[in-house]
């Protein structure tokens, strides 16, 4: 469980903090129970089983060396937008051998045509090409990522309490970027074609309802998943 009072010791919950600390925090949550490779998702997202299986394969052969060993699955913009409103993206740039380089978060992406997002609540628009890659978030780690996001910790501390102590938040993506920048790890950015689904919005819900139930019927996942051993 993620606790906002699980802090560095020497820090406290400042007066009027009702949320948790970010995603970074979230990962930090389970720092006691992994002591391997891991892979870090979005808990209200359908990624598909593609990505999944190309994260293992990755990690498997792909131990820390000179520099950490870090792997994230993109997925093509179009396949990850709804109808029913804008979404939050993650932009990628990468490096000739699809190494990443940047995120750049876009807050407000909606589906058009053509595919554009806004940084002035729609005042204006820039298009975004279909086969861009975005992230939805999901990761794969060694556990050095968990010693390091817990080292960095303090300092995110120190800069959230003294200006935005009630909405601050530790992002997984800042301390990876932090990391690139320094030269201290490389992001292998993998692809899946899958398209994702989500309930960004309540009008969601029955085509993911209707997804998922004919990815069933055609045998893709068994009817009971959870009695699966």
């Amino acid at each position: 469980y993620q606790l906002k009072e699980d802090l560095t010791q020497g820090y406290s919950v400042p007066a009027g903090r009702t949320k948790p600390w970010g995603t970074a925090h979230a990962t930090l949550a389970a720092r006691k129970l992994i002591d391997g490779p891991f892979a870090v998702i979005n808990a209200d997202d359908y990624y598909g089983p593609e990505a999944f299986q190309k994260i293992f394969d990755y990690l498997s052969a792909n131990p820390d060396g000179d520099v950490y060993e870090y792997v994230m699955v993109g997925y093509l913009l179009k396949n990850t937008v709804t109808e029913n409103g804008t979404v939050a993206r993650g932009v990628c740039e990468e490096t000739g051998d699809h190494y990443l380089s940047q995120i750049t978060e876009r807050t407000k992406i909606e589906q058009g045509p053509p595919l554009r997002f806004t940084e002035d609540d729609g005042q204006t628009w820039t298009q975004l090409p279909e086969d861009t890659i975005v992230s939805l978030n999901l990761w794969g780690f060694n556990r050095s990522f968990l010693d390091e996001a817990l080292a960095r910790f303090p300092a995110f501390l120190d800069r959230a309490l003294a200006e935005n102590p009630e909405k601050g938040e530790y992002f997984l993506p800042t301390v990876v970027s932090q990391l690139i920048g320094e030269g201290r790890a490389r992001v292998k950015v993998l692809r899946s074609h899958d398209k994702w689904y989500g309930v960004t919005y309540r009008e969601d819900k029955p085509a993911v309802v209707a997804a998922i139930a004919e990815k069933t019927a055609s045998g893709l996942y068994p009817d009971r998943l959870w009695e699966v051993k």
